[in-house]
Parts: C-alpha cells; structure tokens; sequence
C-alpha cells in the first residue's frame, strides 16, 4: 500500500472540521477516511503555529526546524543514525565532527 499525500488546502479544511465545527475527531476521521491518529496529529500541528503549519510534502516540522536552525548557523541534532561516511567520523549522537565540538 502507498503512503497517501494530502495537500495544504485539504489538511486545513480537516483541522477546521474538528475546530471550529465541533465534529469530533473520530467522527471526521471516519468521514475523511483518514486515521484519527494523523488527523490528531494535524489538529496539534495547526494548534503550535497556524502560518507554519504543513509547510509543503513530506517536510515534517522537525525539517523546517532544522532547516531555520542550519540557516541561522546553529547545530542540528541528528534524528536518526545515517550510514553515510564512516562510523568512525559519527560521535556517540550520531553527529559529524568531534564530541568537543557537541
């Protein structure tokens, strides 16, 4: 089964069914055929930031974080181990450089 990609527009519309409609949101997961979860999780994402919120496909808002962080100069944690390079040049997080540099 392929992941399905919604769009900006339609995960707003989402988020205002459960907001500002008062449907619940196991009830407009149903409607929507989406899983409550996801939906929860939009709800939330709405809720930290409205003009931030899905930013654009598959950029989660840990990516746009990151992203604002990098630009700005400032250190990115690694969210996950990559096997890009050697292990040798990865410190005990998982990021690049010398654990004096952490």
């Amino acid at each position: 089964m392929q992941r399905r990609i919604f769009s900006r527009e339609y995960k707003l519309e989402a988020v205002k069914l459960v907001r500002e409609r008062g449907v619940t949101v196991a009830q407009a997961a149903r409607d929507l055929d989406v899983h409550e979860n996801v939906l929860r999780k939009w709800v939330r994402e709405y809720g930290d930031d409205p003009s931030q919120s899905f930013p654009g496909k598959g950029v989660g808002t840990r990516a746009v974080r990151n992203r604002t962080l990098r630009a700005n100069g400032m250190r990115t944690y690694a969210t996950r181990w990559s096997p890009v390079g050697r292990r040798s040049d990865l410190n005990p997080f998982g990021i690049r450089g010398s654990a004096s540099q952490v």
